[in-house]
């Protein structure tokens, strides 16, 4: 599965956010990862998938 997450570095740079299951959608966010994931959990959902948002947007080029 693919995802772009280069628009969530503009609006949540350094914040940890909680996506719901599908990563299609920010739930939560907070400085605290543990917030961030209560906050989502308190929303409503079951199974939020965390994700630290880095500072910068830098190039990164991996294989399996």
């Amino acid at each position: 599965m693919k995802r772009d997450f280069t628009e969530l570095q503009k609006q949540y740079k350094g914040l940890w956010v909680a996506l719901n299951e599908k990563m299609e959608k920010v739930i939560a966010s907070d400085k605290n990862a543990k917030k961030a994931y209560d906050k989502a959990v308190k929303l409503g959902q079951k199974k939020p998938m965390l994700f630290k948002v880095p500072q910068e947007n830098v190039p990164y080029f991996g294989a399996f």
